[in-house]
């Protein structure tokens, strides 16, 4: 499991899914919400269901979830949640297992990874697409119907 996906997934989700209250949680919620999906976010919660226990037993793990869920956009509070994240899931398999589980369920090709969707118009634009065993970026010239 890459540390890095799991974090930036959970990031937005964190102040609504620890609870910290305001209008600073309604107004995440609803930006995680809508940006994301409700489908995100019901994964969101499952995962977190799983993880916060361990989470919440590691008072270094709690700070760097609070600190993340105060500022989910900060690069620092995420690397210091990645780190804590990392101890905790290479001392549980079977956590990690759950997680993973939880992270491929309806994934259309049930991987865990990002589904991108594109609407590209105008000549010579660039998109951002998926290949088997890595990802591809490129230009689409021309009429093209998919």
């Amino acid at each position: 499991m890459e540390i890095v996906t799991l974090t930036a997934f959970l990031s937005p989700f964190l102040p609504t899914l620890l609870k910290l209250g305001g209008k600073a949680v309604e107004k995440a919620t609803e930006s995680a919400s809508g940006k994301f999906g409700e489908a995100a976010y019901k994964k969101a919660e499952a995962v977190w269901a799983r993880l916060s226990p361990k989470v919440e037993a590691k008072e270094s793990a709690k700070e760097a979830a609070i600190d993340v869920a105060n500022n989910p956009e900060d690069e620092d509070s995420q690397a210091a949640m990645r780190v804590q994240l990392k101890k905790l899931l290479e001392q549980d398999e079977e956590l990690m297992k759950a997680i993973e589980q939880i992270l491929k369920e309806d994934a259309p090709d049930g991987t865990s990874g990002t589904q991108i969707v594109q609407n590209v118009t105008g000549d010579r634009n660039q998109v951002i697409g998926q290949m088997t065993g890595g990802k591809a970026i490129g230009n689409i010239t021309g009429n093209v119907t998919l």
